[in-house]
């Protein structure tokens, strides 16, 4: 029986440092954790010395879009003559289009209306008095839709203009020279001007005999880059001098400006 107890106090004395072992693993586990959390923590405490400065970059770069807008205009004395004969021209003109190339995700309409049209008639004026106003009598119906169109062969852009304008269009207005994506040209802008404003801070640093420690905060802003516009005003000209030359349209270049504003914790 002696030995019985004896064996099972032994067990007993194991599993208790057995216990023991695997409570001190987890304590320094968990310590160990607690540790990096709070480090993490601490890594975002708000710090009190700092200073910011500032950063232009700026890329240009030749457009590859040229983007404008048509309309077809047409007044019938009623509804279906006039959407007929809009949709005659711009039946034409979209065909003119797809002859050159222009896929049908670059032509989109963003309008189509249809108007009623009125006149007024008055009475004849007796004895020199002539009454205000008159009657409101419906004349006819104005059909109008206008579609945005884009030309990724900038080269074209004069040529295509000149055709649709001979094909009936009402106007050509808008030109916007674009790039169709712009992502590595806002890299590459942003880039030069982080490498400003971090040359900035350590002449800054420098200066003042500080060390820049880590960035606190760091912010862009880019502006909107600047399109050329231009206007035809009452292109249906191009349509009444038919086998008129193309116009030339230059493109230029478009300035892309990323602005950015660095924060440094010093000491």
């Amino acid at each position: 029986m002696e030995e019985d107890t004896i064996m099972t106090n032994i067990r007993i004395q194991k599993a208790m440092i057995l216990v023991l072992i695997f409570l001190a693993v987890f304590l320094v586990m968990k310590t160990i954790s607690e540790i990096k959390e709070y480090r993490f923590i601490g890594g975002g405490v708000p710090a009190t010395n700092v200073v910011s400065v500032t950063g232009t970059g700026e890329v240009f770069a030749v457009p590859d879009v040229v983007e404008f807008s048509f309309s077809v205009i047409e007044e019938r004395e009623t509804v279906t003559a006039a959407q007929d004969e809009a949709a005659e021209k711009i039946n034409d003109i979209l065909s003119f289009l797809k002859k050159n190339d222009i896929g049908k995700k670059d032509i989109k309409t963003i309008s189509y209306n249809v108007y009623p049209q009125y006149e007024y008639k008055h009475e004849s004026c007796t004895g020199g008095f002539c009454p205000p106003g008159g009657e409101r009598v419906l004349s006819g119906f104005e059909v109008s839709q206008t579609i945005l169109v884009k030309v990724r062969d900038t080269d074209e852009a004069g040529s295509i203009v000149a055709g649709i304008g001979e094909r009936g269009a009402s106007n050509i207005s808008g030109l916007n020279f674009t790039i169709d994506d712009e992502s590595e040209l806002r890299r590459e802008a942003r880039k030069k001007a982080i490498d400003e404003a971090q040359k900035k801070a350590k002449e800054l640093a420098k200066d003042l005999d500080v060390k820049l420690v880590r960035v606190v905060n760091f912010s862009e802003f880019g502006d909107q880059p600047f399109y050329p516009r231009f206007d035809f005003a009452e292109a249906t000209v191009l349509g009444k001098v038919g086998g008129s030359m193309a116009p030339e349209i230059p493109v230029g270049e478009n300035k892309i400006v990323s602005r950015v504003t660095i924060t440094y914790e010093i000491r």
